[in-house]
């Protein structure tokens, strides 16, 4: 009788192993297959936005494809600024090369893009304007001279409207060196990522600059040309390293476009300890 009842809380046992290993292995089997397929696509021209999805897709093991024009804009910066200028008033849409990756297979996309008049690039709308990606989680990231990230993803939204547009990532090609450090808190920040990263506090309401503040402001913006701004209202807050601020400024015509009116805009200036004021982003 004790050797049965014994017989029997083995095998009881055995089929429980077996049923929760079947378990796990099926659970493990879910898991991989909902594990979501994520493609890095981009255009670059200089290579900044190609340093960028580089950093992206090796950190999340991701596909990349590089998005090429036809006819590619291989010129200065004056030279690109004034095709893009002729090709804007004839309406001219820029020819991109068939993509090898296969859109539909995958459920996340990184889209990455130099900001041209405050947009991205045309090769870029050429693809957003010629493909569907509806139901797709879209991450937009960006490279520019002072700011385009929020425009840019706005108009990105605008022309995506059943896209799940993500919060997107934008550096200046002057910070390029912060960029590595700053896409790894991104990734783990939006969820790409497990691990530890840095969340910031929101910055307070705005007040009245003062003259220490004016300084810092006048040192950031200080020989860019495209940026003729007087600070008004500041918010700052700590940052580890350091102090960011959020100063609020009218930017003024500039002597190449003087009748461009005055404008209000939005201006983040890091000041690291140690280091000189350096602005991070302009929002126009």
């Amino acid at each position: 009788m004790k050797n049965l009842k014994l017989m029997l809380v083995i095998a009881t046992a055995a089929v429980t192993a077996i049923s929760c290993g079947t378990k796990n292995e099926n659970k493990e089997e879910a898991t991989e297959k909902e594990a979501p397929k994520v493609l890095v696509l981009y255009y670059s021209q200089t290579s900044n936005t190609k340093a960028v999805a580089t950093e992206i897709a090796t950190k999340l093991n991701a596909d990349i494809e590089e998005i090429v024009a036809v006819n590619p804009y291989d010129g200065d910066f004056q030279a690109t600024i004034d095709r893009c200028i002729v090709e804007r008033e004839q309406g001219t849409v820029t020819e991109i090369k068939p993509l090898a990756a296969d859109i539909a297979n995958y459920d996340v996309i990184f889209i990455g893009y130099p900001v041209w008049f405050g947009t991205y690039a045309p090769p870029v709308a050429t693809f957003l304007a010629n493909t569907d990606l509806s139901g797709k989680k879209i991450v937009p990231f960006c490279t520019f001279g002072s700011g385009g990230l929020e425009s840019s993803v706005k108009d990105m939204a605008e022309k995506q409207p059943k896209a799940e547009i993500l919060k997107g990532y934008g550096v200046r090609a002057a910070r390029l060196e912060a960029m590595p450090k700053e896409i790894d808190n991104f990734l783990k920040a939006s969820g790409f990522l497990e691990g530890e990263y840095v969340k910031l506090d929101e910055f307070p309401e705005q007040r009245n600059v003062s003259e220490e503040e004016t300084a810092i402001f006048n040192a950031a913006v200080d020989g860019y040309t495209m940026l003729h701004a007087d600070a008004k209202t500041v918010a700052s807050r700590n940052i580890p390293n350091g102090v960011e601020y959020l100063f609020t400024a009218v930017d003024f015509p500039r002597e190449d476009n003087p009748d461009m009116p005055a404008r209000e805009i939005k201006v983040y200036v890091t000041v690291e300890n140690g280091a000189a004021p350096v602005f991070t982003n302009v929002v126009r």
